[in-house]
């Protein structure tokens, strides 16, 4: 069969991350500007090409002082590397819906090769629109540090303000086109 085009619909779809904070718990945010492209046969996944662009400087957890500050040169330098990219290169079935999807993830201008945990949770018919659209969800932990992404400070109390382990979850949504 071959390989359909699916456009994420950032509307019905979420990046998020969450980082361990003081030690004791975790801060969260989301990305609120990125787009996407799924070249796939839902039924042979294994064969999918995948293309994600974040916005990096659509940062958002809820605190703006935060958000400036992870926008700055001290985090994601948005104003040298705007945005974040993924491209799969390899995708494996680890179970009916679950594949490990392989890619090439570029953050604050550097690549690395990272593992995917990826669910396709099925497709449907869009009653408002009469699109078909499909769902996928996943997750995976980076370093903060393969990615120069190293600013941090000590507590008062031993430890530190930010772990390096860095979970990032998606939910998402894309339409197929026709």
């Amino acid at each position: 069969m071959m390989k359909s085009v699916w456009n994420v619909d950032s509307v019905h779809s979420e990046i998020g991350f969450s980082i361990k904070h003081m030690m004791i718990s975790k801060a969260k945010g989301n990305f609120i500007s990125f787009d996407g492209e799924i070249k796939a046969d839902l039924d042979q996944f294994t064969d999918a090409e995948i293309k994600l662009t974040i916005d990096v400087s659509s940062v958002d957890t809820r605190n703006k002082g935060r958000d400036d500050h992870l926008r700055s040169a001290d985090f994601f330098d948005v104003e040298n590397h705007p945005k974040a990219t993924f491209i799969s290169k390899e995708i494996k079935k680890t179970s009916d819906n679950h594949y490990e999807v392989i890619g090439d993830l570029t953050l604050k201008g550097t690549t690395k090769t990272v593992a995917l945990e990826v669910i396709v949770e099925g497709q449907s018919k869009d009653p408002m629109s009469g699109n078909t659209v499909a769902g996928f969800s996943g997750e995976t932990t980076i370093s903060r540090k393969d990615f120069d992404l190293t600013w941090n400070t000590t507590l008062e109390t031993g430890g530190v303000l930010l772990s390096d382990d860095v979970k990032i979850s998606f939910e998402i949504e894309a339409h197929k086109q026709d």
